[in-house]
């Protein structure tokens, strides 16, 4: 928490980080309770740190149904610990850490909490295997319920932030959001000059922060996840601080599906940081390619191979439709006016003086 700044939650050389996770992996549990309105489990460690378990959901070959609406997705542990690692090989470092663990749902859940909801919603399948499911508004029913094998399930454990109390932060509408309904849709999907409108409102008539939401659905458009409703920032860094990319489990669905409609800040707006189009390219090249470079990443983690290689094909391939997206602004308005120099002060508009 103490290398949390204006760009970013740690620096690429904090080693901090490392022992982060390994606490994370090994550390035992010693209290449990329900969080939030998913089937995922606060967690505190022996050390008195926590962690966000989410419980595996899906196998590693499974892909979303294409019949599926984005908000009724499932939720992916293995996508959280994908996206911590693609935030950290994009060079961003906005996700907090994630990694997988393997829990004893009985004796590390079922015997320590005090939760009687979380104790009353655990039992034996025909398999003779130890299962839970959680109340809440979606796919929380006993008919979809997770299992251990019969008592061990792995799933991913994410870093907290820091508390409100010490480090305000507040949850922002996504300007791009989608529409939550069966029907209908918003503005900016019929609408290519969108961006137009957006750059006219206060915070992204100036400084970072229109820059920071490219960054943030390039992000996304490579992990695939449609579901960025709302994005959170700090509020000490004000207008020019860094977005927190936050709650990544409904990436990596679909690896033979690029969803461009991902990209449209990046379409109708025509611009990217300079360091990011640095990251994006060198990333593209043979010898840094980016689904190596997470291969490699990823296998570090207890829980590997975390993806399937159609995934990380997947990711080579979205790399390419983003930097075709941004050759074609650069045919079109020049390089000066697409690539912005990164960390201008706010009163340096980004659609004006760039």
């Amino acid at each position: 928490h103490l290398g949390i700044n204006r760009y970013e939650l740690y620096s690429g050389d904090d080693s901090s980080i490392d022992r982060l996770l390994r606490d994370m992996q090994t550390a035992s549990v010693i209290m449990v309770k329900p969080s939030g309105l998913h089937l995922k489990l606060a967690l505190k460690l022996q050390d008195f740190g926590k962690a966000m378990f989410k419980p595996m959901r899906q196998e590693r070959h499974e892909e979303t149904p294409e019949n599926f609406f984005y908000f009724v997705d499932f939720q992916r542990h293995n996508a959280e610990i994908a996206a911590f690692h693609l935030d950290r090989v994009l060079d961003f470092r906005r996700v907090p850490p994630v990694t997988g663990r393997f829990i004893n749902v009985t004796g590390e859940i079922l015997y320590l909490t005090h939760n009687e909801e979380l104790r009353s919603v655990f039992f034996t399948s025909p398999a003779n295997n130890t299962c839970f499911f959680a109340k809440c508004l979606y796919v929380c029913k006993s008919e979809y319920a997770v299992c251990g094998h019969p008592d061990l399930l792995e799933g991913s454990m994410s870093a907290y932030l820091p508390g409100l109390s010490i480090a305000p932060r507040i949850s922002i509408p996504n300007p791009w959001i989608r529409t939550y309904s069966f029907t209908g849709t918003e503005e900016w999907e019929v609408n290519p000059l969108y961006c137009d409108n957006v750059k006219k409102l206060y915070p992204y008539n100036s400084g970072n922060r229109l820059l920071n939401i490219i960054d943030m659905v390039i992000f996304d458009f490579l992990t695939g996840n449609m579901d960025r409703h709302h994005y959170e920032v700090f509020t000490k860094f004000g207008d020019d601080g860094f977005l927190l990319h936050l709650d990544n489990a409904r990436g990596f669905g679909r690896p033979s599906h690029d969803e461009v409609s991902i990209l449209a800040p990046l379409t109708q707006c025509c611009m990217i940081k300079r360091s990011t189009l640095f990251r994006l390219k060198l990333l593209a090249q043979s010898e840094y390619r980016l689904s190596d470079v997470m291969r490699a990443s990823l296998s570090r983690d207890p829980l590997t191979p975390v993806l399937t290689e159609d995934h990380l094909q997947a990711l080579d391939r979205r790399l390419g439709q983003v930097l075709r997206t941004v050759g074609k602004c650069v045919k079109k308005l020049g390089e000066p006016q697409v690539v912005i120099t990164d960390f201008a002060e706010s009163s340096r508009v980004t659609t004006g003086n760039r």
